[in-house]
């Protein structure tokens, strides 16, 4: 078994303590890409009702980025987006957008973060919603790059019959992104 720290409130906690707590962090966030692959697989075969299931979805979504030339960290955004699915039915791109934060640019991390209103613009009127809900971002740099994250790759990646690369195909790119991160408060112990 091993070490733990001997705390029982982080008031009273000591460097020793934190000296095993921060051994045992390391390689658990090395494995971050793992868990985040168990938990892509869990959208396999959950359709809610669209043509394809929502790792289809996710897989076509990332496929048409890297078909068009997006680099590894866009291209794994694309891979995610929808990965809150499962968690937060109600604000699955806040999920997406947190699992990323620490490893994509500000610019990335908000087009996930903000892609579900946008993606709107397609079916929010048929809900009672305002489909326009995007606009509140127009002028921003956001507006330009999720508008045209949702119209080129997220809107289309419903085709049963889309040429789609396997979950397998991006593995080695998820663990690149995912192996450095750059936007966190925990960067020095992570290195």
């Amino acid at each position: 078994m091993n070490a733990r720290a001997k705390f029982h409130d982080m008031q009273h906690s000591t460097a020793e303590d934190w000296q095993i707590i921060a051994g045992e962090f390391k390689p658990y966030a090395q494995a971050l890409p793992d868990r985040v692959l168990a938990h892509l697989r869990l959208l396999e075969g959950d359709c809610g009702g669209f043509a394809v299931d929502r790792l289809t979805h996710s897989l076509q979504t990332a496929t048409r980025a890297h078909r068009d030339g997006r680099d590894d960290e866009y291209v794994i955004c694309a891979l995610l987006h929808d990965i809150g699915d499962t968690l937060g039915s109600y604000n699955h791109p806040d999920i997406a957008a947190a699992i990323l934060k620490p490893f994509v640019s500000e610019e990335n991390y908000v087009m996930v973060e903000k892609h579900g209103i946008f993606q709107g613009y397609y079916f929010f009127h048929y809900l009672g919603m305002d489909r326009n809900l995007r606009d509140q971002f127009s002028g921003q740099k956001l507006y330009d790059t999720t508008l045209e994250f949702c119209e080129k790759y997220d809107a289309p990646a419903f085709d049963p019959a889309y040429d789609t690369l396997p979950l397998e195909f991006f593995e080695p790119m998820l663990r690149r992104v995912m192996a450095q991160p750059k936007n966190t408060i925990y960067k020095s112990i992570a290195e």
